[in-house]
């Protein structure tokens, strides 16, 4: 470039910008570049963000619903004690309605007058939804499985994902069985 010379006049300016844009045109039909490929990957990354926090949070807060029919239920209110602690690890926040509700602990005998509203509240629950059979009742009709109205074990009306057995069950066999259930779902919470 000589003295006095203007660093780049007009015409050699629209030709590097030309050149710029048809070697841009090039890389993107070399590569199928979009145009909005950051946007489109953005949002790509923040569903999968979001997936795995929703994922996390899951795992690591189990709502149940407290459905205790008979003996069972008062260990599984002892669940509740500070001696367990489940509270620590996210198991207790019970609730009275199961619409907010993703664990349904069903303890106690069941009478096939009750099947059916169980497993209308079971409907209710939201997705993805769980079931613990607590006790001998819960888990095979106990000691009145003969009985003509006890249904043989809560499996006959829903599909069970942990038992927890006993007579009476002691609440930490509760705990024990929300644990399988954590390691079932993908995630035990470590200490």
């Amino acid at each position: 470039m000589m003295e006095g010379e203007a660093p780049y006049d007009r015409e050699r300016f629209l030709d590097a910008e030309r050149e710029m844009s048809k070697l841009v045109a090039e890389s993107m039909e070399k590569y199928g570049a979009k145009p909005n490929v950051l946007f489109a990957k953005l949002s790509e990354a923040t569903k999968a963000i979001s997936k795995g926090m929703v994922d996390w949070a899951r795992i690591r807060s189990l709502w149940p619903l407290q459905f205790g029919l008979s003996c069972c239920a008062m260990e599984m209110m002892n669940f509740g004690s500070a001696r367990i602690d489940a509270e620590r690890r996210g198991y207790l926040f019970f609730r009275g309605t199961p619409r907010q509700a993703d664990v349904m602990i069903v303890a106690g005998w069941v009478t096939k007058s009750m099947a059916p509203e169980i497993k209308r509240l079971y409907e209710q629950m939201m997705e993805p939804r769980y079931v613990v059979a607590f006790g001998e009742c819960a888990t095979s009709g106990g000691p009145w499985w003969e009985s003509y109205n006890i249904i043989q074990g809560i499996d006959q009306v829903l599909p069970v994902d942990v038992y927890a057995v006993g007579c009476p069950p002691k609440p930490e066999n509760l705990y024990a069985a929300f644990m399988k259930l954590q390691d079932r779902i993908g995630g035990r919470i470590e200490d």
